[in-house]
């Protein structure tokens, strides 16, 4: 066996020990990065992300000494939109000092540039920047007294009260001189005077200044009668001889004036000795006898068929002067109807409704639209668009479109827009809610997502009833649907929620039973499904009534509910209803009951509130319609104070439903039937092609009470102040 010298191992170990120790300090050296320089980057580039204009973003590297020794470093300079901070002139071995590198764009585009080291020897190191820079995105459209500016930091819209006192535009006529108070814009108010006693100065938050003719002068009862002076105003003087001025009103004894004083009187032949009707003339005495003409039917003066034309119209709008105007469920508004030249609007709208005098349409011409147009011509006022005023919006929503309507005030409206949430389409049951409050102007109050538990179900919730008090405050009530296309039926439970007439919530309630409209009276909500009406203050119940609410109507002083059972649905056979319950308000108790003759029943739930003449001066009468056998539909008048009967007068017509819908005008009566769809769902008798006739009722005229009965499905308003008199 060979064996090698001592001397010779040493030599062979010192050989692969100094192997080792080069190799190990290959290991250890990196690459460098760039340029044969002794320093290198912990990486070669920074590329930042998307940054909005006024913003910066900042990143960090390392400069690592890459060598054996120290050496010194001489670094390009880096123009804006970059910066570079914490730069070392001297990178010792194993050193690997950070270095800031922000970028900060003055302007929109894609930038970029290139920062180089240079050692003593010459040698260079690059580090490569880029970055884009974005514009600021659009806020939403302000409402009045406050502002939206793009935070390019937190990269949102932020909202900011305006200062006090900032001038501001109030979206009203009627206000003067408004600046920003507390968020609010406020003014003082237009004060209008003709200088004619004998006229009504109001101010119309959309014309300004308007004279309308003042109420008749009332008399005194005892045989003086009022009249007005232009420059004194309301004056007696005595009313004419013959004239009926007490409770005896026989054809032998009679209390009439003689001289400007109530007295017994033995009548002439042609005294009045019975108050007219609708469809009877006054009785007249003929010696002893009160004569009455016979009574005729009420036979129709203008009828337009929506099935003849081939159109789907199912709604109806009287407007102030009586003229009517026909719309449907996405169809073309027919404008003056009853008039000597209809026109049908060009474009197709879904809902429509009377504000300010004009008429108002939702998903008109587009959907996510709310319109105001002039009656006769349907010229444009405004339009508003939620999407293109709240862009940040419309990013949470793939279709945004109307859902209902709601005056509040003569300056406020309620616009609730629904829509499907991102990413989902039309077969989503998922919904978005957003209330909207509008001025007069069309301008945009305020804007919210409405959140409950109830509405985040993705079940379809609705909004089934929409609707405001006198105060201007809103309350809507929310049901999920049992089917899925239009018309809706509500399931239940029903979530109430109320707010301020500027949108600010106040209070909201869950109820056990399906939903469906609103009416108001006096500090009361009368929910259609319930029995209880609530405090409109904080949604408590207030009494219980032997019946559902239904559709009702109230004045001051009663409270009058649809007739039990009664429906307007084309399908529905109603149990035998012949009674009206008045109750008084706001107690509640029961105030007064009418009864039908045997053999007649009330066959629809809608009911109006109007005045009509008797014995000089004008009552208020509660009017429905009844059945009696197979006769045609009869319109009942029943005085509203006592709940007696004033007159039943047949329609002369034949009928294809029973009477789903009537508006008063001016000595008219409009009625709508042979609807074919629900009329109890929303939007109601969608896409049914029904018939519409006129009755002229010389005499009659809507009332002007707090609730005088509107079913409120298209968005219907007659309990609104279409004007506000001089202070």
């Amino acid at each position: 066996m060979r064996r090698e010298s001592r001397t010779g191992g040493r030599w062979r170990l010192a050989v692969l020990l100094l192997a080792g120790l080069l190799g190990a300090c290959r290991e250890q050296e990196p690459p460098l990065v760039g340029s044969a320089s002794r320093v290198r980057f912990s990486r070669e580039g920074v590329a930042f992300p998307a940054t909005y204009v006024g913003a910066w973003r900042e990143d960090e590297v390392r400069v690592v000494g890459a060598g054996r020794s120290a050496t010194r470093v001489v670094w390009s300079r880096v123009e804006g939109p970059f910066a570079v901070e914490g730069l070392p002139e001297r990178v010792g071995p194993s050193e690997e000092p950070s270095v800031k590198v922000r970028f900060t764009p003055e302007g929109p585009g894609e930038f970029s540039a290139t920062l180089v080291g240079t050692d003593e020897a010459g040698r260079t190191v690059t580090l490569s920047l880029s970055g884009e820079g974005r514009p600021a995105p659009p806020c939403p459209t302000p409402v009045a007294c406050h502002r939206f500016t793009f935070d390019p930091v937190l990269e949102q819209c932020v909202e900011a009260v305006e200062e006090d006192g900032t001038a501001c535009d109030p979206g009203n006529a009627c206000v003067l001189d408004a600046v920003c108070q507390q968020g609010r814009c406020k003014g003082r108010e237009r004060v209008c005077d003709d200088g004619n006693a004998c006229t009504t100065d109001v101010c119309s938050p959309l014309d300004g200044c308007q004279s309308v003719p003042a109420p008749p002068c009332p008399g005194d009862g005892a045989c003086q009668e009022g009249w007005c002076d232009p420059r004194q105003g309301c004056q007696l003087r005595p009313a004419r001889n013959g004239t009926f001025c007490g409770e005896a009103r026989g054809c032998e004894l009679a209390d009439v004036c003689v001289e400007g004083a109530c007295v017994k009187s033995n009548p002439p032949d042609g005294f009045v000795c019975a108050p007219a009707s609708p469809c009877q003339g006054e009785g007249r005495c003929r010696g002893s006898q009160c004569v009455r003409p016979q009574a005729v039917p009420l036979l129709p003066d203008w009828t337009y068929d929506a099935e003849a034309a081939e159109q789907k119209l199912h709604d109806l709008l009287v407007g102030p002067g009586g003229d009517v105007t026909l719309a449907g469920f996405f169809a073309k508004p027919v404008l003056d109807a009853a008039g000597d030249a209809p026109m049908q609007a060009q474009v197709t709208g879904r809902r429509c409704m009377l504000w300010n005098e004009r008429l108002l349409c939702m998903d008109l011409p587009q959907q996510g639209k709310v319109s105001l147009m002039e009656r006769s011509t349907a010229a444009p006022r405004w339009s508003f668009e939620l999407a293109r005023e709240r862009p940040d919006i419309a990013q949470q929503a793939s279709t945004l479109f109307m859902a209902r309507l709601a005056v509040m005030a003569p300056d406020r409206l309620a616009a609730l827009f629904e829509a499907y949430p991102a990413g989902q389409d039309s077969r989503t049951l998922c919904r978005l809610y957003y209330l909207v409050v509008l001025d007069a102007a069309g301008g945009m109050v305020s804007a919210q997502l409405l959140e409950d538990p109830l509405l985040s179900e993705c079940n379809h919730p609705h909004p089934f009833g929409l609707a405001s008090d006198t105060a201007g405050d809103l309350y809507v009530t929310f049901s999920p649907t049992v089917n899925s296309g239009a018309p809706l039926r509500a399931g239940a439970p029903t979530l109430v929620m109320a707010f301020s007439p500027d949108g600010v919530p106040r209070w909201r309630k869950t109820l056990p039973f399906p939903g469906g409209e609103l009416g108001l009276v006096r500090g009361l909500l009368m929910p259609e499904g319930g029995t209880e009406p609530l405090r409109t203050s904080d949604g408590e119940p207030v009494g219980a009534l032997p019946l559902k609410l239904g559709r009702a109507v109230a004045t001051r002083g009663v409270l009058v509910p649809s007739p039990e059972g009664a429906t307007v649905n084309p399908d529905g056979v109603p149990p035998e209803s012949r009674k009206l319950e008045g109750y008084a308000v706001p107690g509640l108790g029961a105030a007064w009951t009418y009864a039908l003759p045997a053999g007649a029943s009330f066959v629809s739930k809608e009911l109006r509130l109007g005045t009509w003449p008797e014995g000089g001066v004008r009552r208020t009468m509660v009017l429905g319609f009844a059945a009696e056998g197979p006769a045609r539909p009869v319109l009942v008048g029943v005085r509203a104070e006592d709940g007696s009967e004033a007159f039943r007068c047949e329609l002369g017509y034949t009928p294809r439903t029973v009477p789903q819908l009537f508006e008063l005008g001016p000595g008219t009566l409009t009625m709508m039937d042979g609807a074919t769809t629900c009329g109890e769902c929303d939007p109601p008798f969608s896409d049914s092609r029904a018939r519409f006739q006129r009755f002229t009722l010389p005499g009659l005229e809507p009332a002007q009470e707090p609730w005088p009965g509107t079913f409120g499905g298209p968005g219907h308003d007659h309990h609104e102040d279409p004007v506000r008199a001089a202070p």
